[in-house]
């Protein structure tokens, strides 16, 4: 029986910028520091909230070496590695594996919309061409094409697919995959609002946004369902609804970087078409964070 990946949270983390828009490799450090010293299980690099979208594959490569050295070995590394063309899906996969990477995440190929047969050939191309495990990852409100529980099924059955991270917010999806797949293929929620049902239908734990601002908070909450104690994760969740809700007030990860800035951790803006948060926004997003104790309320 195959290993989880991890167990517990995982910040998504962000990619930090300098003022010319470059990658701020010294705040980068600094951010993956801050989250070990949080204690998260293990760091996803370059994944949506990492803006991998908008990084060349130069920068891309970059960023995950940069992070599985500064790891070096503290927690797991993820590295986000997947596109909508399969071949620069294994290309990235190939270099994240030299980087000394743990595992890889790789989302569903957004844009050509293709169908479930195209999905387990894309997955299963790319996992005959790496030796690290694979973390699926399930954003249909993005890509615009969801696995069903049947290809799950079928993906499951490859040894070096590991899992999925599921952030399509459909818990029929999570229980006939569980009915179907067994206790070997691993789900990770990827949606903080969701982790404690998530976890009470069989996830391991959270790929998470929210962690980027409240490491500790994910730790404690996906520990808590570990350990069993739903009820006292679910009042932990309840209490911190409203800054999970303001940190996808705007699309991920425009709010969570105006978080980390109003916090003096200084990572910078976006890349377009991202851009900054609306004023009206940024104001709900400083009064749930105040009233979550993550702001002095001067501030």
């Amino acid at each position: 029986m195959r290993e989880p990946v991890f167990t517990g949270a995982c910040p998504a983390i962000v990619t930090p910028f300098d003022a010319t828009g470059a990658i701020n490799y010294d705040r980068f450090a600094q951010l993956i520091d801050e989250q070990i010293a949080g204690g998260v299980d293990a760091i996803c690099v370059l994944g949506t909230t990492g803006e991998c979208a908008t990084l060349s594959l130069r920068e891309h490569i970059s960023a995950v070496n940069f992070c599985v050295k500064h790891v070096n070995h503290r927690v797991k590394v993820i590295a986000g590695a997947g596109s909508n063309d399969t071949s620069a899906a294994v290309y990235l996969s190939q270099h994240a594996q030299d980087s000394g990477a743990d595992a890889l995440l790789h989302v569903t190929p957004y844009y050509n919309k293709c169908s479930q047969e195209g999905l387990i050939r894309h997955y299963e191309y790319i996992a005959d061409r790496t030796e690290l495990p694979i973390i699926l990852y399930n954003v249909p409100s993005r890509t615009g094409v969801s696995f069903t529980a049947e290809t799950y099924r079928v993906l499951s059955q490859n040894p070096k697919i590991n899992g999925v991270k599921e952030a399509s917010g459909n818990f029929s999806l999570v229980a006939h995959t569980r009915y179907l797949c067994g206790d070997d293929f691993y789900i990770w929620s990827g949606n903080d609002d969701q982790v404690v049902p998530m976890m009470a239908l069989g996830a391991k734990g959270v790929i998470s946004v929210v962690a980027n601002v409240a490491p500790r908070l994910m730790v404690d909450i996906s520990h808590l369902c570990l350990d069993g104690k739903f009820q006292e994760a679910f009042q932990l969740q309840l209490q911190h609804t409203e800054l999970m809700d303001a940190l996808f007030v705007e699309v991920n990860p425009i709010p969570v970087k105006a978080a980390l800035n109003l916090m003096g951790r200084d990572v910078g803006g976006l890349r377009l078409p991202l851009c900054d948060i609306s004023p009206a926004n940024l104001e709900v997003l400083r009064g749930a964070m105040e009233r979550s104790g993550l702001l002095d309320q001067t501030c």
